[in-house]
């Protein structure tokens, strides 16, 4: 996994995700789910393109599974884009990476 990436736990969930200064984009996955490995390079990639706005990590549903059933996650993969500890959007199943920028665009600060 990319560096610019964080790996996230249930434990440090609380810590790097809903108590973080900046939105962070979290993609829920596993590694048995091809739409998932697919998409993770557009989700390193993000991460190095919005590195200082954005911080990006996922989570795997297998190793954590406390975290998606507190998020209703369903279906893999599931991408959610929490700000200010509150979930503000949500892509779920493979998407291209101009539909992650236009998620973005709408909460990232320039």
């Amino acid at each position: 996994m990319a560096q610019d990436v964080a790996v996230l736990t249930d434990e440090t969930f609380a810590k790097d995700v809903l108590k973080h200064d900046t939105p962070v984009l979290v993609d829920f996955w596993a590694e048995w789910c091809a739409p998932c490995r697919a998409l993770t390079p557009i989700i390193e990639g993000l991460a190095k393109t919005h590195g200082g706005k954005l911080k990006v990590g996922k989570l795997n549903i297998d190793e954590q599974p406390t975290t998606p059933g507190k998020y209703d996650v369903q279906a893999i993969p599931t991408v959610l884009l929490f700000k200010n500890g509150e979930v503000v959007d949500k892509l779920v199943g493979l998407a291209n990476k101009a539909k992650f920028e236009d998620m973005l665009s709408k909460h990232l600060e320039d």
